[in-house]
């Protein structure tokens, strides 16, 4: 593939990516905004706008790994711009503030994690970003910062905003790989002593 082609590709997905984030930061804030605190079971309560923020901060790593820190900042302008007027100013504001200094830790341990492979590298950035984010938020937001609600955040962001889609990308990942490198068309077999049978 020529530096062209790779350089387009990875704008192409860095877009995508780019997108993704600043519509799961709009949905997180508007969910929130009309639904504030919703229980979620075993006593615990999160924002409505909890796995979409989860889902924002995984997505965020990959735009991170396309577009690098500017696009992650572009992001967070955008939905703070949006969220501004389809939300509401306090949680627009809250989410922006949230949102980057938790990309801050995220990109300190992810950065460091990188070479040992994306989903490890997000897996942990993610556990160490999300608790930050979630504490700022319910803090500038106005919301009450309570043990139900924090850990309610953390089951919504890290296991099923998190671990959930990347155990689904993994697996798309292996499927994909599995049927680039299968044999195409019919394969001769070879005997025991190495000798393809007539």
């Amino acid at each position: 593939m020529s530096a062209g082609a790779y350089n387009r590709r990875k704008l192409i997905r860095g877009s995508i990516a780019l997108a993704v984030y600043i519509g799961a930061i709009l949905a997180a804030n508007i969910l929130s905004a009309n639904f504030g605190l919703v229980p979620v079971g075993f006593g615990l309560v999160v924002t409505a706008g909890t796995y979409a923020a989860g889902f924002a901060l995984l997505s965020r790593d990959f735009v991170h790994v396309y577009l690098g820190m500017r696009g992650v900042l572009v992001g967070i302008a955008v939905g703070l711009a949006l969220s501004w007027f389809l939300a509401t100013p306090a949680l627009a504001v809250a989410s922006a503030v949230a949102f980057l200094v938790a990309e801050l830790a995220d990109m300190f341990v992810f950065l460091r994690m990188r070479p040992r492979g994306f989903v490890r590298a997000a897996l942990i950035s993610n556990c160490v970003s999300a608790p930050i984010d979630s504490v700022l938020f319910l803090w500038i937001a106005g919301f009450p910062l309570m043990f139900e609600s924090i850990v309610g955040q953390m089951v919504g962001k890290i296991l099923w905003a998190t671990i959930v889609p990347l155990a689904i990308f993994v697996g798309l990942r292996a499927l994909i790989r599995f049927y680039r490198e299968r044999p195409v068309g019919p394969q001769l077999a070879k005997s025991s002593d190495g000798r393809s049978p007539a």
